[in-house]
């Protein structure tokens, strides 16, 4: 068994899209419009053919209250790695994107949480030099 497909809850998708393409550096891997909404997913530009992120509109009124829940405890959503925490908390925030934490070591890695725009806290981590 393995990962293929995970999500993340987007209050629009089109500016999730953006967002995750345009600043975070995901490139997007299908686009399916269905109705209201779309199958729309996001890969890694180093990994295109790894697991796919799909921006899933959060229209259940659970999903919101959820989302709104996390974000009042200062919970990310879900967490990316990168190879160095501190260089992409430059570059994002060079970008615009805000940071509710900012690169903090813990343990084994330095994490950094920072606001979407589209309802959720994600956190980038790296792992600490041994």
């Amino acid at each position: 068994m393995r990962i293929t497909m995970t999500s993340v809850l987007v209050d629009d998708q089109a500016k999730a899209l953006d967002f995750y393409t345009r600043v975070l550096g995901f490139e997007k891997k299908h686009h399916i419009p269905m109705g209201e909404f779309a199958w729309l997913t996001v890969v890694s530009s180093d990994e295109p053919e790894g697991v796919e992120l799909v921006l899933e509109p959060d229209q259940h009124p659970a999903a919101r209250r959820f989302k709104e829940a996390l974000v009042a405890d200062g919970i990310p959503f879900t967490a990316f790695t990168v190879d160095d925490v501190e260089a992409e908390h430059a570059r994002l925030t060079a970008a615009g994107v805000t940071f509710t934490q900012p690169p903090t070591a813990m343990g084994p890695v330095t994490t950094a949480v920072f606001d979407d725009t589209c309802g959720n806290l994600i956190q980038v981590q790296s792992p600490n030099p041994a």
